[in-house]
């Protein structure tokens, strides 16, 4: 199953959706690059909230600079300035941007005196750079050239920042500290560190899932070709 729990369809809405806001920041002065370096900087500073174990901050800022990261591309089309340099610097700057939130988050979690989230995040991260990392090979070596590939698999870029950013959310909500179980009223394992986990777990298994379903993906091209 190829399937990605974004449809085109959605997709080709929310671009709809983005278009206005892009095209006023582009009449602002902002270029698609210029765009696309804000999203990054903006992505670090749900890093460093997540290191300083501000989660809430964390996950709203993971979303907003999730849905910020649509107008790049989306003025780019519309203005008529997409390039293959300015692809390759949105590419660029999400892989950094993804892997700086969950140096914060692994930071962050350590502070918090748990070591599963560490290893989670570690884990999140491994499979979500192996599901860009199989998407450009394949599109690299002429499988599934353009932008098919987005569409296969489960947990895309946007799923997977959402899944992150409703996580980190939830972890902000929920109760944390005391954990030392000798505090009256301590908790033996925090709700909000349990949720830190569900949530990087999940990643971590749909990004797996994802990178295994776009290597059948390219299998079943190679045997069509």
């Amino acid at each position: 199953m190829t399937g990605s729990l974004v449809s085109p369809t959605t997709r080709q809405r929310v671009r709809d959706l983005a278009t206005p806001v892009a095209t006023a920041l582009g009449r602002l002065g902002l270029t698609p690059n210029a765009l696309t370096v804000i999203g990054f900087l903006g992505t670090c500073i749900a890093a460093f909230a997540a290191a300083s174990q501000w989660w809430l901050a964390a996950g709203v800022l993971v979303l907003a600079f999730g849905i910020f990261d649509l107008f790049d591309g989306t003025l780019a089309r519309a203005t008529g300035q997409a390039s293959k340099l300015g692809a390759f610097l949105d590419s660029t700057f999400d892989r950094a941007g993804e892997a700086t939130v969950y140096l914060g988050i692994v930071w962050g979690a350590l502070a918090f005196g748990l070591w599963l989230p560490v290893i989670l995040a570690a884990a999140a991260l491994g499979a979500s750079t192996m599901v860009s990392y199989v998407r450009a090979k394949a599109e690299g070596l002429g499988f599934t050239s353009g932008t098919g590939m987005a569409g296969v698999g489960f947990a895309p870029r946007e799923v997977r920042l959402a899944i992150l950013g409703l996580g980190l959310i939830a972890t902000g909500l929920l109760p944390g500290f005391p954990t030392d179980t000798d505090v009256p009223g301590g908790l033996a394992y925090p709700l909000s560190a349990l949720a830190l986990d569900i949530t990087l777990g999940l990643v971590a298994v749909l990004a797996t899932i994802t990178t295994i379903q776009r290597i059948l993906h390219v299998l079943a091209q190679s045997r069509e070709g």
